[in-house]
Order: C-alpha cells, then sequence, then structure tokens
C-alpha cells in the first residue's frame, strides 16, 4: 500500500503544503512545534492505514461531521490518510459487492486495520432492531471486531448509548465497550462529535501507531481534557454573577453566562469552546443557546435541557452586587476587628513585662549596653 505522501504527491499536493497540513494537524492535537518533523517522517513512510466504518442505530450525524473537518480536510484524511475501504454511507459500493469488500479488507488486512462504529447495537430480540447486509448488527460488529486493532466509538451513540438507550430503552441499545470487551476502545463523544476532533483522533493513530493518552472514561484527554465552562468566553460573567433570567432579557442581550437557563457547560466535558463548529466560525453557547452535554454520559435522561441541574454555587445577579460587597467588607471587618484584639493584647504583654522591677544580674547587663 502506498503512504500517506506519496498519495498527496499523486493528486498534486506540494512538499510546502504537506508540511503546513503537518503544522496544522500537530497544532489541532495540541502537540508543540517540535512534532511536525515527526509527523512528517512517520506520514512519508508508513503505510495508510485501512479503516472499516460501520453503522449501528444512529442519526449518521458523525458521518456528517466528519466529512466537513476543516483541519485537517476531510478530503485529505480519507483519500490520503487512511484507505477508508468500506462504509456503506458514503461508498459507491452496495449489496453484496459493498458485503465482498468488507470480506476483504477483514481477510487481507488481519490485524491491522482500525474499526470505526458510528451508532450502537440493540440487543433485544437477539439484535433484530438493526440488520445491515442480511445479518444483526451485534453480530456483525463482533465478527469484524475480532481481528481489528483497535476500535474507535464515533459519537454519544457508540460511547454511550444516547437517545436510542433513553429509558425505557424498549430496544435495549447498548454502547460498543459492553459488547466489545477483548479490544482497545477509544471513545470520541458528541451529538456529534466536532468534526476536527474526529479527523486528529484518526491523524494520531497513524501518526504514531498508538491511541492517544485516554481519561478514565476512555476518551483523548487532548479534546475531553477540560471543561467547555473552564474556557468559556462568557466565564468572566460568570464568576462576576452576570446571569440570563430569561430568553431574550437584557442579560441576554449582553451575552451574559447561560447557566441559569440550563447550560451544562460546567459538567461537560468537550473541545467545543475552544476548536468550535463549522471550520471554527461559532458553537452553540456563541450563538445564544445553553450546551446540553451532549458529550456526557446520559444526558438524555436528566431531565430538560433548559432546567438548571447542576449544583455550582455563584454569586447571584448583578443586582445584589452591594449586598455581597457588604458581605465581604463584613467579613474583612470582623477580621480587622479580630487582629486588632489579638495586637492589644500583645501590646499589654509587653508593657507588663517592661514594668517589672529588673534582678542583679539584669541591672549589669544594662548598665554593660
Amino acid at each position: 500500500m502506498e503512504t500517506f505522501y506519496q498519495a498527496m504527491r499523486r493528486q498534486g499536493v506540494t512538499r510546502r503544503s504537506f508540511l503546513k497540513f503537518c503544522s496544522l494537524t500537530a497544532t489541532s492535537m495540541g502537540l508543540g512545534s517540535a512534532f511536525v518533523p515527526r509527523i512528517a517522517q512517520a506520514l512519508e513512510t508508513k503505510p495508510r492505514t485501512p479503516v472499516i466504518w460501520l453503522h449501528g442505530l444512529e442519526c449518521t450525524c458523525c458521518t456528517e461531521s466528519f466529512i466537513r473537518s476543516a483541519h485537517p480536510l476531510a478530503k485529505d484524511a480519507i483519500l490520503s490518510l487512511i484507505s477508508l475501504d468500506y462504509d456503506d454511507t458514503i461508498m459507491a459500493a452496495a449489496g453484496h459487492q459493498a458485503e465482498a469488500i468488507l470480506e476483504e479488507i477483514m481477510e487481507k488486512h488481519k490485524g491491522e486495520y482500525i474499526v470505526a462504529i458510528e451508532g450502537n447495537p440493540p440487543l433485544n430480540e437477539d439484535g433484530m432492531f438493526c440488520f445491515p447486509g442480511g445479518e444483526p448488527f451485534v453480530e456483525k460488529l463482533k465478527r469484524v471486531s475480532a481481528n481489528a486493532k483497535a476500535l474507535i466509538a464515533w459519537g454519544s451513540c457508540a460511547s454511550w448509548g444516547c437517545v436510542q438507550a433513553a429509558k425505557p430503552n424498549p430496544t435495549r441499545a447498548t454502547p460498543v465497550h459492553q459488547v466489545i470487551l477483548d479490544k482497545p476502545i477509544i471513545k470520541v463523544p458528541g451529538c456529534p462529535p466536532i468534526p476536527e476532533v474526529m479527523a486528529a483522533v484518526i491523524t494520531y493513530m497513524v501518526t504514531f501507531d498508538r491511541i492517544p493518552e485516554l481519561d478514565r472514561q476512555g476518551r483523548p484527554k487532548m479534546f475531553y481534557g477540560q471543561r467547555i465552562h473552564d474556557k468559556c468566553y462568557r466565564r468572566p460573567h460568570f464568576d462576576a454573577g452576570q446571569f440570563v433570567e430569561s430568553w431574550d432579557d437584557e442579560g441576554a442581550r449582553k451575552g451574559y453566562c447561560l447557566y441559569k437557563v440550563g447550560c451544562k457547560g460546567p459538567t461537560t466535558y468537550n473541545a467545543c469552546s475552544t476548536v468550535r463548529w463549522n471550520g471554527g466560525v461559532s458553537w452553540p453557547v456563541q450563538s445564544g443557546h445553553g450546551c446540553i452535554g451532549c458529550s456526557e454520559d446520559g444526558f438524555w435522561d436528566k431531565g430538560s435541557f433548559y432546567d438548571r441541574v447542576t449544583s455550582i454555587p455563584q454569586f447571584g445577579i448583578e443586582a445584589n452586587a452591594d449586598q455581597i460587597g457588604m458581605t465581604v467588607a463584613g467579613g474583612v471587618g470582623a477580621a480587622i476587628a479580630a487582629h486588632a484584639a489579638v495586637s492589644a493584647i500583645k501590646s499589654t504583654v509587653l508593657k507588663k513585662q517592661d514594668l517589672k522591677p529588673l534582678d542583679d544580674t539584669q541591672n549589669k547587663n544594662k548598665e554593660n549596653v
């Protein structure tokens, strides 16, 4: 198989553009400039990685997101970086021809290919609620994953179950990691995930031939290591106690914090507030809508998206600033009074010590001084 670099040169990409691609890739993964030569060398020498992309219970939003990646461009990732040999949503082949390609890839690249899963397997009725290619999806998932190098669970459907698993979950929609127990699984949750995040995870695995560092829930730390709240541009308003109380009020028009109208940013781990969407143009909070926490497990069963369900303490709206100031001032005044009392006691003790009569030894020392 040809390397990534050979594929790009075949498509007319210059050396300069290739190195620019490596720089953008390093930046999107949070790596320093020192990693650019390593990425370039890896992509120049390693063959393209075979990828099998499966679809279970889902709405295809992960694929729609991935093909809109800007850094790196999805066309670069699909046509050059990886060898996407099977994806029944965007591949040209269909029916028996498509399934024949799947069997060929599994046999030819045994132990070398990556399985990307979009959606999840339903387990009720022996898996009959999802039946692609003439077999239950749960059986297809197990069969294809048996000789895979690693698995990527795209989106909240594959990572957590998502709305298909909402109570009472009649189909028993089940996340991938509860079905495949013997393979490394990288979870890239979100509904859908950010396209640049998806492309960067694939790029990292191809470049360094290993899975990225994961958190305790199996998500790449480089993109899921911080809360949206930590890097949100409305965070100063939260700290100042300035909140949107109702839609289209004065606070909403001034861009105040959306926490009180249901924003789940303080409890959601994702890169939305830094990478953003649509090529970095915007993201939900910037557009005036609170985060619904779509990358977190169980977000679909936690009540209304517009209810404040967390218990993070905050100061209150700006109208209470005088009261807050008085409280703080009262605390400072109490501290000053306490300090003054301690100082007075110390001063009295020292004065009493100075008034004590000196003995003969102390008198002699005083004369010598």
